[in-house]
């Protein structure tokens, strides 16, 4: 028996009157007696659409306490959870939903307009409405359901390797993967993350990720061990330090966009940090002189957190724990692995070869809350989940002599934008279906305060025009937000080697305006150790835009 959801059940003996859940924003919170009262009312409704073990269960949810139901909902009917992100469109929605085979759909109106536009192209399914009414065309009130199920009932027994939940993650060829991610994943990486923490009940945490994404663990985590957890619909500056303040927060969820606010925020400001022992980051690259700053200012230790959604962030990955502030090696490496993780270096043309400290190669994973594969697709799973269970995650950078990761580079070409994760084969599949559109190339820019942004080199077909705002508008309708290319270039052929492959390379080297030793390295050894924690490769946070 190991679903993951028992957990609210023993918690509910140990702490019946705390209120652990809070959502500052709605104006509600939940003791473990009213979490376990919920769940079990969502449980017993999505059974009584004829949900069962193993069937999936999408959330297209932004961070409510809708979402968090759902979740240990689906679970404790021993389905599978499909998170979905509100921004997505309907062309990614659609590919989600007809890969997955979701039956159930738990949404908002917003989320439901989506839906309905994509009837008759993906699967017949249920829809969950959150903040409407049932309308007869397969959509049920999430108040009528709740109210007439029971709130009581045992989790469906599960065993350690039945999937919990499809973490999608963005495709390198243009469709996102499912990462098969099972109860015992997630137990494992409560335990790594506990650990990483130092969590205890006495803890409140802060916390601004969506809860669609696998960073959403980090909160799951301190619910599992008797923290409060505040959580963030939205991140502003200003609620952030008010909600600081006010709740006397402890563990500080954060990014570099965020770090950045505040290490340039107005003085005065350590004083809404007065209670807060750690700030966990992750989902991109922390610059040195961010972290720096931040531990100048504030003093708060850094929990700079490496994992991606095939490991549950941390769960089986690396990251700089307080208290060991040296594995940092001056607020430049990833840290050394945490809970039962192992990291190795290994040749990215022969993944059997292992390389010695100071090679730089491919990062592989291995440990207990590594993904089972890809859902459906068994090409990705064999290129990436070795049979002794290393994990190739894409990213290329090397191990020092104490057994501390650098990561330098990435194996592909994706581009990490405030942790998003933006693969441009995806974006490029998308625009290249503009009836105007003949070639189209997304490349990386340097952003101060994101990172990098996507920028698209656009060749038009024969005798057409268009301007760069009617392709960026364009682009808005056709695919998330945090995709949509920030500038075009507009070019009479694109650069290619042997006639057909794209360099997208010398986009980023000609238009990136990366300084130097940025995003194409540095020559020197000391640019590129200081180059080292900027570019992560497919980095598992998954996380979100602060837009």
């Amino acid at each position: 028996m190991a679903n993951i959801s028992v957990f609210i059940d023993v918690n509910a003996r140990y702490w019946p009157r705390k209120a652990v859940a809070v959502f500052p924003d709605r104006g509600k919170q939940y003791t473990y007696p009213e979490l376990l009262s919920e769940i079990n009312r969502f449980s017993n409704a999505l059974r009584s659409l004829g949900v069962r073990r193993g069937d999936r269960v999408a959330i297209y949810m932004p961070n409510a306490p809708e979402t968090l139901i759902a979740f240990l909902g689906t679970w404790r009917a021993g389905a599978v959870a499909v998170p979905m992100n509100v921004v997505l469109r309907d062309y990614e929605v659609r590919h989600l939903l007809n890969d997955s085979g979701a039956s159930v759909v738990v949404t908002n109106s917003q989320g439901y307009e989506v839906i309905r536009n994509l009837r008759g192209s993906v699967p017949e399914v249920s829809v969950i409405l959150t903040d409407g009414g049932a309308s007869g065309d397969g959509v049920h009130s999430w108040a009528d359901l709740m109210a007439s199920s029971r709130d009581s009932g045992r989790a469906e027994n599960c065993e350690p390797e039945c999937l919990a939940q499809l973490q999608y993650t963005s495709g390198t060829t243009g469709l996102p993967k499912g990462a098969m991610l099972t109860h015992c994943n997630w137990i494992a990486a409560f335990d790594s993350e506990r650990w990483a923490l130092g969590l205890t009940d006495r803890d409140v945490m802060l916390y601004i990720y969506p809860m669609v994404h696998v960073g959403f663990s980090w909160a799951l985590t301190a619910l599992k061990y008797g923290a409060t957890v505040i959580f963030m619909e939205r991140y502003s500056m200003e609620k952030y330090l008010r909600y600081a303040a006010e709740y006397g927060a402890t563990v500080l969820c954060s990014m570099p966009p965020v770090m950045t606010d505040m290490v340039n925020g107005p003085s005065g400001i350590e004083e809404y940090f007065r209670a807060a022992r750690v700030v966990v980051t992750g989902g991109a690259p922390t610059p040195e002189p961010i972290w720096r700053k931040w531990v100048s200012r504030f003093g708060i230790p850094v929990l700079n957190a490496y994992g991606l959604s095939e490991t549950i962030v941390v769960g089986s990955a690396p990251g700089t724990v307080p208290g060991w502030e040296h594995l940092s090696k001056g607020y430049r490496s990833v840290g050394a692995p945490i809970g039962y993780a192992e990291v190795k270096i290994v040749d990215p043309d022969d993944p059997s070869r292992e390389l010695g400290p100071g090679e730089t190669g491919e990062i592989a994973l291995r440990g207990p809350a590594v993904a089972k594969g890809y859902w459906r697709n068994e090409e990705a799973t064999r290129e990436s989940f070795l049979p002794d269970g290393w994990f190739l995650t894409g990213d290329i950078g090397f191990l020092d002599e104490d057994g501390v990761l650098y990561v330098t580079d990435r194996k592909k070409d994706m581009i990490v934008m405030s942790g998003f994760k933006i693969y441009p084969a995806e974006v490029e599949s998308i625009l290249l279906q503009n009836p105007k559109i003949l070639e189209a190339a997304v490349f990386a820019r340097y952003d101060e305060r994101r990172g990098e942004v996507p920028v698209a080199a656009i060749v038009l077909k024969p005798g057409e025009r268009a301007t760069k705002e009617e392709i960026l508008e364009w682009a808005r309708q056709h695919m998330a937000s945090y995709k949509v290319p920030r500038d075009i270039v507009f070019l009479e052929e694109l650069p290619k080697m042997g006639g057909w492959k794209i360099l997208r390379r010398v986009l980023r080297e000609k238009f990136g305006n990366f300084p130097s030793g940025g995003a194409d390295g540095g020559s020197s050894r000391e640019g590129a150790q200081i180059a080292r924690t900027q570019q992560p490769g497919r980095a598992a946070m998954n996380k979100f835009i602060m837009a």
